[in-house]
């Protein structure tokens, strides 16, 4: 906050604030960059990877999701293995771009991940999501086995407790590096590139990529405050798991 305060009306010797900095400025895009290359050494994301910025938060990537990943098949289906209140509102939104199974129906309360013994998962599905609840507590403390199908996750929270393949991940800035406003998304190149027609354009994840997450005008002070979160991660002040979240966030280079 200090920090984010002394840069305030000065940004990095500019002269100006980044309030009213131009998101297509050199400047701005320094900043974004730096972000991102930041990030993705905090993360270990090989550069298979895309790292996008963008907003809507987490509910808006309940369409994004589907929206770009559901016709990755033929059938337009994926699994859901819904858990809570968050995992089952992304399952709705998704039925209205393909059809959904869902692999944990509603209960009385969430309060267990089933066995995956039980899980009866779809081979034809174009994605398998899943996530961590904050409502209701329930943790994913395993990652599931998806027999080879893209494997989407809406993290919620780091550290990251991930040692096997995620084709796409997401997650608030608030709730991991940054204020309101920001929604990371990390993306497998080879998934993009496949969005439904019906797509937005500034939920296409292509389109965002080839922009530098820059097609729509971005939220710029929050995307500078994320910088100052994940420079600090780094350097191991904010957080005391910030080994642990070095060490086990894994991809999969594909």
């Amino acid at each position: 906050m200090k920090k984010t305060q002394k840069e305030l009306l000065d940004c990095s010797g500019t002269g100006i604030s980044i309030l009213e900095m131009s998101h297509r400025s050199s400047d701005f895009s320094k900043i974004i960059n730096t972000t991102e290359n930041l990030l993705r050494e905090l993360l270990n994301v090989p550069e298979s990877y895309k790292i996008l910025f963008l907003q809507g938060g987490g509910s808006g990537q309940f369409s994004g999701v589907p929206l770009n990943l559901i016709g990755l098949k033929e059938d337009r289906c994926a699994d859901y293995l819904v858990t809570g209140t968050w995992s089952a509102k992304a399952a709705k939104e998704a039925e209205k771009y393909g059809k959904v199974k869902v692999i944990h129906p509603k209960l009385d309360s969430y309060t267990k991940i089933p066995d995956s013994s039980t899980w009866s998962l779809n081979p034809s599905a174009s994605y398998v999501y899943c996530c961590n609840e904050t409502v209701h507590g329930v943790e994913f403390n395993f990652i599931p086995d998806t027999k080879g199908v893209v494997l989407v996750s809406d993290v919620i929270q780091l550290p990251l407790q991930a040692s096997r393949c995620f084709g796409l991940i997401f997650a608030g800035a608030q709730k991991n590096v940054g204020c309101a406003g920001v929604t990371v998304v990390i993306v497998r190149e080879d998934l993009m590139g496949k969005a439904l027609k019906e797509c937005p354009i500034i939920l296409d994840y292509q389109v965002q990529a080839g922009n530098n997450s820059l097609y729509n005008t971005p939220p710029c002070f929050r995307y500078g405050f994320s910088l100052f979160i994940i420079l600090d991660l780094l350097r191991g002040k904010s957080y005391d798991c910030h080994a642990h979240l070095v060490s086990e966030a894994r991809f999969c280079d594909q």
